[in-house]
């Protein structure tokens, strides 16, 4: 079995990663990136190695990476330093001799300056193209947004206010479950046949669903009369920052609505089912366990 090193593993992907590796393999072959050791104790003590490191010191990286032989590369979430920290990684990776990068990156359809997400899409193309150019082995997994999100952007409130907010219009996105891209993420790191390397596979649920649809399904699923209103991105601005919404948090949502507005995540394709062997877990069936008990 190959060396293999997960980085982001105390967030949400790296984490989820890691249990799908340990659901598939032994422990031993397994090595997770955290900046402390206590934030990763819960999976020491699964019996994986914890190395220290950080995206932003170099050194830590290179002394970390030695003898890996795959690493799972989780974006990072400063995107304002993203290009430079994740070059230290590409480079720390190349020079340490690692044999494999899988590179978590995102679902798009206008990669120039006019894409309402070009502020998110700048570090993620350029990390892509860094891999391409390195000599190294990569597997780029571009991810649709992930459905954990859907309840983030409706509002915590939403069985209060039956309402979802969003600039999108009829716009459509190909939602999966970030656990079902993290065990797609797991098998592409176990594969040995080499049929994952140097490919960029754009990573989908099985639909693309519009807000006005997830609202009838939230509708049916709780009974509530939950309506989709879609203002101005203008008027979605002003009613956030009103709202006493941080500035960049108002900037990222409304970003993200006009993109999917834009149709940049409504492809569809059957990728993240033939790595699972299996059906993504659909939108509905997300809701239904979110909201059925609600």
């Amino acid at each position: 079995m190959s060396n293999i090193l997960i980085t982001g593993a105390t967030g949400p992907l790296g984490s989820a990663v890691t249990e799908s590796l340990l659901k598939k393999t032994g422990a031993a072959g397994i090595s997770i990136l955290a900046r402390s050791a206590d934030k990763a104790a819960a999976l020491k003590a699964k019996g994986v190695n914890v190395l220290i490191g950080d995206y932003n010191d170099y050194a830590s990286l290179l002394a970390a990476f030695k003898g890996i032989d795959k690493l799972y590369m989780v974006s990072g979430n400063d995107i304002a330093n993203r290009i430079e920290q994740q070059d230290n990684v590409v480079k720390a990776a190349k020079e340490a001799g690692v044999k494999h990068i899988v590179y978590t990156s995102f679902q798009r359809k206008n990669e120039t300056a006019t894409s309402p997400i070009a502020f998110v899409a700048a570090g993620h193309l350029n990390t892509e193209r860094k891999l391409k150019e390195s000599g190294l082995t990569y597997t780029i997994l571009q991810h649709s947004i992930y459905a954990d999100m859907i309840p983030i952007f409706a509002g915590h409130q939403l069985l209060e206010t039956n309402t979802i907010y969003q600039p999108a219009g009829e716009g459509k996105t190909a939602y999966a479950l970030r656990t079902d891209f993290a065990e797609a993420g797991a098998n592409v790191l176990l594969d040995e046949t080499g049929k994952y390397n140097n490919k960029s596979i754009e990573l989908t649920g099985p639909e693309a669903v519009s807000w006005s649809e997830v609202a009838a399904d939230i509708a049916t699923i709780t009974g509530h009369p939950i309506v989709y209103v879609s203002p101005t991105e203008a008027e979605f601005v002003e009613t956030l920052t009103k709202a006493g919404v941080p500035a960049e948090y108002v900037g990222l949502f409304a970003g993200f609505s006009k993109a999917n507005k834009e149709g940049e995540f409504a492809n569809v394709t059957t990728d993240l089912e033939a790595i699972l062997g299996r059906k993504p877990v659909t939108v509905a069936e997300f809701l239904s366990g979110v909201y059925g008990s609600k």
